[in-house]
């Protein structure tokens, strides 16, 4: 099955996360199909906290991968922010 869920990069005590589309059965970090965004959620001043490509998460929903519960929040709010 595939999942849609973050991917830990960055420094220590400074995490970047790549949202990504992976097979359920890779491990956190390690191959995945496609890159669909990333979340900063160190992010200060003029960084950008988060982007995802909406159309590419809808694309792999609609064939059938589950996105992590952090994920499914992560969406949501970047549709909010979108549309306001």
């Amino acid at each position: 099955m595939v999942s849609i869920r973050l991917s830990r990069t960055g420094a220590k005590k400074r995490p970047f996360y790549h949202i990504v589309a992976t097979d359920s059965r890779s491990g956190r970090d390690g191959r995945y199909i496609e890159r669909l965004g990333f979340f900063n959620p160190v992010a200060t001043g003029g960084e950008e906290r988060l982007r995802i490509n909406q159309e590419r998460v809808d694309y792999w929903v609609s064939q059938g991968a589950q996105a992590s519960e952090r994920v499914a929040r992560l969406v949501k709010d970047a549709a909010k922010i979108a549309a306001g």
